[in-house]
């Protein structure tokens, strides 16, 4: 399978990603290399990829642990000790081994670490294939608020080898494709439909489907890298998505959600708010909607529970000038950023979204 080569960087699939790993290492001269694993990812990750690692300089482990609520300041913190105690330099390089928490905490440790050095990412996880490690977007929480801290700063190399999905739960899964249907939705509707039936499903299909949606996402992140117009179309779903996913991690009596499943939800409330702003079509919102409840479990939503989601609202990255900005849609492939919408119309659309569990 083809490399896709973009303006920074290049993104390596299957066999072929190993050689070019190895390609930049030996062209590079790095003085050291570092991976960074979470313990899931070191148990069942960590000795296929050193199997395929060519290199004459030391190798060091680090490990931190898995979770969100470790994607934090403090994690960094920890993973700068361990570069500055063992000696790491401006050369050295760091590869992130995992999903999107890891690939996420590594690029954004190694863009600060001497002002920046090097980095690789080999995202273990569907979603971190299709979305985190793509883009160039490096990040970490601030408590429970999603992705508040970071920089915008490309890898040398993203590495996607689909043998790593085979380790995870289906829920992971899941959480990857939540993704891939978000980039059918905001770029084309034939790759949003190819998930409709899953009787018709070939896993051989897995990496070229795969392919297709890390282009949707980095045409658009190429053509605006800080996200100052078209990028904030990837964030489709995110606005109540992210509201969601940081309510229910903070919250003692709610279960938490993995960034997929609640940026399903968020797809789905935006949807119908496209119906009740942009006049989107509802037999499609219907039809796309009943799709993505598919692959995911309903959740419920008391009226206090939305309530309380306002709060983090207000944090939204796509926020000016105290305005919540929403991603909709006029038309599948078609998205329009920017979009006001009242508390009624979130009420209706979250209405809408209980229906569906009906």
């Amino acid at each position: 399978m083809n490399s896709i080569e973009l303006k920074t960087y290049r993104i390596a699939f299957q066999e072929e990603a190993y050689k070019e790993l190895n390609q930049l290492i030996k062209s590079h001269s790095y003085s050291s290399i570092y991976i960074l694993v979470d313990s899931n990812t070191q148990h069942f990750c960590s000795r296929f990829l050193s199997e395929n690692i060519e290199a004459d300089v030391k190798i060091e482990w680090i490990e931190i642990e898995p979770g969100e609520e470790h994607k934090n300041i403090s994690t960094c913190h920890e993973i700068w000790k361990t570069l500055s105690e063992t000696g790491a330099d401006r050369k050295s390089l760091l590869i992130s081994l995992g999903g999107g928490i890891v690939t996420d905490i590594g690029g954004y440790a190694a863009s600060c670490f001497k002002r920046g050095i090097d980095f690789v990412h080999v995202p273990t996880t569907l979603l971190g294939m299709v979305d985190a490690a793509i883009g160039g977007k490096n990040g970490v929480n601030l408590d429970s608020l999603k992705n508040q801290i970071g920089v915008i700063n490309p890898p040398q190399l993203v590495l996607v080898d689909v043998g790593y999905l085979s380790t995870l739960p289906p829920e992971e899964m899941r959480s990857g494709l939540a993704e891939m249907l978000k980039h059918g939705l905001i770029a084309n509707a034939e790759d949003f439909f190819a998930f409709e039936d899953l009787s018709q499903f070939q896993v051989d299909k897995l990496p070229e489907l795969i392919r297709d949606s890390i282009q949707i996402k980095t045409k658009i992140a190429e053509e605006d890298p800080y996200e100052e117009g078209l990028r904030m179309a990837l964030n489709f779903g995110h606005t109540l998505g992210h509201a969601i996913e940081s309510y229910h991690m903070e919250s003692s009596s709610k279960t938490k959600l993995l960034h997929g499943e609640a940026v399903a939800i968020g797809m789905i409330l935006a949807l119908k708010l496209s119906v009740e702003v942009l006049k989107f079509d509802q037999e499609t919102c219907d039809k796309a909607s009943r799709i993505i409840s598919t692959y995911f479990k309903p959740v419920e939503f008391s009226e206090e529970d939305i309530s309380n989601l306002k709060t983090y609202l207000k944090h939204d990255k796509k926020n000016s000038a105290g305005n919540i900005n929403f991603v909709l849609l006029e038309d599948i492939g078609r998205p329009k950023i920017n979009c006001k919408v009242s508390d009624e119309q979130i009420k209706k659309a979250f209405a809408y979204y209980k229906s569906l569990s009906k």
